[in-house]
């Protein structure tokens, strides 16, 4: 796969969270700002500048680009911490958020993406990464199990379909993220529901690329 063909490892999170909404920022290149993404971008201010420092056996380095191509992504890292001694120190990715913790998987598997990543930059196997949430103040430690890696796998797939498809899946209201959604006003999910379920439209997607 060459450099040009990757797609934004921010993109798995969109996707999965909602592949419309993935579509809309990734294909038609739309973006609109409320109250959330605003304090997401606050949070994120603190680690966009690349640099490092080192503490101890820990050297913390923000702005870290990134890129694998077996899943065929590339993006920034918030910040990785290197632990352990110069040339054999382990990565451990930190992924900042704000809010809390969700009960939907797309945080992780944008983390787990990033993990995979550095494991082909680094060439060692990193088994776990952190969450930081801007509501609770904690970092959260995420496993990279088998599970979340297959999951991993799966939605970069299918998030590269609907990429190089080009096509806007058809909306499907679920008020808990629809309204809290930056892009709502411009997807319009509840006058534009119809009956053709997203999924379908999904693997059709998958099934033609």
């Amino acid at each position: 796969m060459r450099e040009a063909d990757l797609i934004p490892l921010s993109a798995l999170q969109h996707y999965l969270y909602c592949p419309r909404q993935c579509a809309l920022i990734h294909v038609e290149q739309q973006w609109a700002e409320n109250r959330y993404t605003a304090e997401g971008r606050i949070l994120h201010d603190r680690t966009n500048t690349p640099g490092g420092e080192s503490r101890r056996a820990v050297k913390t380095v923000c702005a870290m680009p990134i890129r694998s191509f077996r899943l065929g992504v590339s993006g920034v890292a918030d910040v990785v911490e290197l632990h352990g001694d110069h040339g054999t120190a382990r990565p451990i990715p930190i992924e900042y958020k704000r809010g809390r913790p969700k009960a939907h998987r797309a945080d992780e598997v944008q983390l787990c993406a990033q993990a995979m990543a550095l494991e082909e930059m680094f060439g060692m196997e990193v088994p776990e990464g952190m969450l930081f949430y801007g509501k609770t103040r904690r970092r959260q430690t995420i496993a990279f199990d088998t599970e979340l890696r297959a999951l991993t796998d799966r939605v970069a797939t299918e998030t590269r379909a609907l990429i190089e498809a080009g096509v806007t899946p058809p909306p499907l209201y679920e008020r808990a993220k629809c309204e809290t959604c930056s892009l709502l006003e411009l997807c319009q999910p509840k006058p534009l529901t119809r009956n053709t379920p997203v999924a379908r439209w999904i693997e059709r997607q998958v099934e033609s690329a």
